[in-house]
């Protein structure tokens, strides 16, 4: 009897937690009886449904989320008429609630596995291998908790010890283990969230239930010994038991393998001065904080059930960042009661100060079995009826505002969250009243220019910025400023096939540049990497890069504070970048001032 858990996931790089534990928690007697199959979104649903045909289960199950959810609908339906007595069985958040709605949408479906589906889908596997060679399966009568099918449903089933879990990533096969180590793997250490924030689902199970935190080493230290690229914690709010996180930092600090980051989504308010000393000893790379601020309007934070306190927030984020070593991931949501689009753009702009590497502007699904969705009606919120069920409008929130979002938030996604245009960006805000302003005008300019339709490509969005500024009429001087800085930010990114038309003419430099490279392979300082590696001169030419620039376009804090009116271009400089060497937050290359021409 073959038993098939079909993970469905929103990216090849992401691996299928779900599927892995229940395969694991099944245990060792019951595993020959299960075969997991992992797809992503992006695929053809003709070339899944052939794959899911030619591995003939007995039954199937898939796991159901908001990003798969339609896949998965059309799925049921087609395969159901190529294997109608295989029996369909679905779990996950997405199927968690109003399932005498789904069971009666959809008759192919035998069967819902509602909350927590370890302890469920085993005794159901149980059932199936015990009636292996008897009657139809598809016929067969099951009771069992945390079920729900045509015969009504079941019970809920009590919370898991977190401990009876098993580690399923050391049940892989050795050929799975190695495909899944340059993924996203994701891990638990927890599960419940002390919080009830209106608009999640983790807020129904307020008990929080942590894994033993000895365990939880041992089990870091398979990733860390296999070096995996990235451990993604999916605990809800990772440092809600102090102890519990100052045990599992501690040990990531000192066991850091040089390699693999770890990613946790944290209460940034409930951070200790401890957690912040350790956090401060962290390798840059090390790990990165997912924090969601979600807005800075206090009566929309009252609504949603979220901490009001902003200033302890802020403090905090700020007090991470000016260690330069941990990449901070700040959220907000569009689409909340009461914050109309003036105060969308102050929380926007609030956030936007507190300098994250990256600013997610999302937008609120509002999910079966949330608070957000009894209450949507009464706060005027329409969503879209199919999955992921994004809002619409608000009663504070038009139509075309919420199309003006989309707008910015893409050019948030492109101009910003890129890390292509650091040092740009810092000087182009001053020409704005906000950083809001800044990326609106973007976003009014991209339209107009007919890009939401035909996007430009990566490298050719550095010409796109320089005719951006051209349109706001800067002048001569200010656009020799701006051409120097989208020149230091490509290079600071890439070692650029061809110079772009925009930067300027190195050529009467070139013997500067060619005598600085003999000399570092005679008497090596900055490039002894390159010459222990045996690279001559040309070699490391072609390697790094150097450029010339006479503002001092790296000068983050020269770019904050100076007035552009008026700027003129000091002492020329030339400008190493090396390319072996990169910040792990930003991916940026390595850069020395070193001299030029008075």
């Amino acid at each position: 009897m073959k038993f098939l858990l079909a993970g469905i996931h929103a990216k090849y790089i992401h691996t299928g937690l779900a599927v892995y534990s229940l395969r694991s928690y099944a245990g060792r007697e019951l595993r020959e009886h299960i075969e997991a199959a992992e797809y992503t979104i992006n695929q053809r649903m003709e070339q899944i449904l052939a794959d899911l045909y030619q591995r003939k289960p007995d039954v199937i199950g898939f796991s159901c989320y908001i990003w798969n959810f339609t896949m998965v609908k059309r799925l049921i339906r087609e395969f159901h008429k190529l294997c109608p007595e295989v029996p369909i069985w679905l779990g996950g958040p997405e199927v968690s609630y109003e399932y005498e709605k789904l069971l009666e949408e959809y008759p192919e479906v035998t069967g819902i596995m509602s909350g927590e589906g370890e302890e469920t889908f085993r005794e159901l596997l149980q059932a199936y291998v015990e009636e292996e060679g008897g009657s139809c399966l598809r016929s067969l009568s099951l009771k069992i908790p945390g079920t729900a099918t045509r015969e009504g449903f079941f019970g809920v089933r009590k919370p898991l010890d977190m401990n009876r879990l098993p580690f399923y990533y050391d049940d892989m096969e050795t050929a799975e283990a190695q495909e899944n180590k340059n993924k996203i793997i994701y891990y638990e250490s927890g599960r419940g969230c002390p919080f009830r924030c209106s608009y999640c689902l983790s807020s129904i199970d307020k008990q929080v239930r942590l894994r033993d935190a000895e365990l939880v080493k041992k089990e870091l230290q398979y990733f860390l010994d296999r070096k995996v690229k990235q451990v993604k914690f999916i605990d809800r709010t990772f440092n809600c038991d102090q102890r519990h996180a100052v045990e599992i930092w501690r040990y990531l600090l000192q066991n850091d393998n040089g390699v693999t980051n770890f990613h946790f989504e944290i209460a940034a308010e409930l951070l200790t001065q401890e957690e912040l000393e350790i956090l401060s000893q962290m390798r840059p790379g090390l790990v990165q904080l997912e924090i969601g601020v979600q807005t800075t309007n206090r009566e929309t934070l009252r609504a949603i059930h979220r901490p009001e306190n902003l200033d302890r927030l802020k403090m905090t984020v700020m007090s991470v960042a000016k260690n330069r070593n941990i990449h901070q991931h700040l959220d907000l949501i569009a689409g909340l009661p009461y914050e109309d689009l003036k105060s969308f753009r102050n929380s926007f702009n609030e956030v936007f100060a507190m300098e994250p590497n990256q600013l997610q502007l999302g937008f609120l699904k509002v999910l079966k079995g949330s608070e957000m969705y009894d209450r949507a009606e009464e706060y005027g919120i329409v969503y879209q009826s199919e999955p992921p069920y994004e809002v619409l409008y608000t009663g504070w929130l038009s139509y075309e505002d919420m199309q003006e979002l989309k707008k910015v938030e893409e050019m948030v996604e492109l101009f910003y969250n890129s890390d292509q245009f650091g040092c740009t960006l810092q000087a182009l805000q001053k020409f704005f009243e906000s950083p809001y302003h800044l990326f609106l005008a973007l976003a009014e300019f991209y339209e107009k220019k007919g890009f939401f339709v035909n996007s430009p490509s990566r490298n050719y969005r550095y010409e796109v910025v320089l005719e951006f500024i051209r349109s706001r009429e800067v002048g001569e001087g200010i656009e020799k400023l701006f051409r120097e800085l989208l020149t230091f930010d490509l290079y600071l990114r890439e070692k650029a096939k061809s110079r772009p038309d925009f930067a300027r003419d190195i050529h009467a430099y070139y013997q500067d540049i060619s005598s600085f490279y003999r000399q570092q392979e005679k008497e090596p300082d900055l490039l002894s990497a390159y010459v222990e590696k045996g690279y001559d001169s040309r070699q490391m030419m072609r390697m790094t890069h150097m450029d010339i620039f006479c503002y001092p376009v790296w000068d983050r804090e020269w770019l904050r504070e100076t007035g552009l009116n008026g700027i003129e271009p000091g002492r020329e400089r030339l400008v190493l970048f090396d390319y072996e060497k990169r910040n792990p937050l930003n991916h940026e290359a390595a850069y020395v001032v070193i001299g030029g021409k008075e």
